[in-house]
């Protein structure tokens, strides 16, 4: 199986970069592809809402977008990896998402395997109330076919998060593919 991670997290060595990492290499041990993409870092535009692609067509704007869609449509798996910020996904893995519109109907057609690891300071019971019920909208619009999910609480540090047992988690639920 061919999986794209897309890595929503401006801190290259921050917790959620950390399960992302631990997930790949249970994935590739279980001999799948792994790609990794970094939203964080990559050159990519907010959607402008002009529509001009028909949900199906050639984007206006001219970013790393072009190259982005084209891996992610020629993969089998999504990999949604973000930080908690203020109870929602971070803003530079919602822009990346926001920019499947125009492949919308392919994104839906696709089928795609997804599954979402995310991390946050907070712990209380929930904290990731408003992120799952976002990632759930996804996986009803998009057709998206859910293996798995790990809310890392209480994961504030690196440190923190290392010692927790999400980082095993992650590696196995790449592993168990």
């Amino acid at each position: 199986m061919r999986i794209v991670i897309l890595k929503g997290s401006p801190n290259i060595g921050g917790s959620s970069n950390m399960l992302a990492k631990n997930f790949s290499k249970g994935a590739i041990e279980a001999g799948h592809e792994v790609i990794e993409i970094d939203s964080a870092h990559a050159n990519i535009s907010p959607c402008i809402g002009c529509v001009h692609c028909g949900y199906e067509g050639e984007c206006v704007l001219n970013d790393d977008m072009d190259e982005i869609r084209n891996v992610i449509l020629k993969s089998d798996m999504l990999v949604f990896v973000t930080p908690l910020y203020y109870y929602g996904m971070s803003a530079q893995l919602k822009t990346l998402i926001d920019r499947f519109c125009s492949r919308n109907f392919s994104i839906q057609r696709k089928n795609f395997k997804s599954t979402l690891l995310t991390v946050a300071y907070n712990a209380d019971d929930w904290t990731f109330d408003a992120l799952e019920a976002h990632y759930d909208t996804l996986i009803r619009y998009l057709n998206l076919d859910d293996c798995g999910r790990i809310f890392g609480y209480g994961c504030g540090t690196p440190s923190m998060t290392k010692s927790s047992r999400y980082p095993n988690d992650a590696y196995n639920l790449g592993k168990s593919l």
